[in-house]
């Protein structure tokens, strides 16, 4: 089984309900939960989109396939929630995110690990924080308004 970091983002359609459904999904197929993350509220990007704001989460679990399988089935999933892939930053039911996979480094047309932006985001690296202290030296290097602006949600 190998170690992953998964990411949970969403603003369309109660996203705190289909990240519950994504993660039991998850389950079913394999993913181990070790340790989730609570619910963090942070504003659409780009700014100025009027979105409604997203919720974030992380998840941190095992898995015993590889990288491939997991991603292919975060987009069943994600699918199985109405996403519609095709418009860079548009709002989503549910977005799902591998950071990473183990220590495995991969960069392909499909999938880049560990995720090429996630320690630009304190959307992720905040929750990632939560269950893997190892990602707080990374939050604490974000410019202060982006951490300021994702705010605790509470629990799913």
């Amino acid at each position: 089984m190998t170690e992953c970091l998964i990411a949970f983002g969403g603003n369309l359609s109660s996203p705190k309900v289909n990240f519950q459904i994504a993660l039991s999904d998850l389950m079913d197929e394999g993913v181990e939960v070790k340790k989730k993350s609570g619910l963090w509220r942070s504003p659409a990007w780009p700014a100025g989109s009027d979105q409604a704001d997203y919720l974030n989460a992380v998840v941190l679990g095992r898995y015993a396939k590889d990288a491939r399988s997991l991603l292919a089935l975060m987009h069943k999933i994600e699918t199985k929630h109405g996403r519609v892939r095709g418009v860079p930053n548009a709002a989503r039911t549910l977005d799902l995110d591998l950071l990473t996979f183990g220590r495995e480094v991969m960069n392909s047309e499909d999938l880049i690990l560990p995720h090429p932006r996630m320690l630009k985001r304190a959307f992720v690296l905040i929750p990632a924080s939560e269950v893997q202290s190892k990602w707080i030296k990374y939050a604490q290097r974000l410019e202060e308004a982006d951490i300021r602006a994702t705010r605790y949600a509470g629990a799913w």
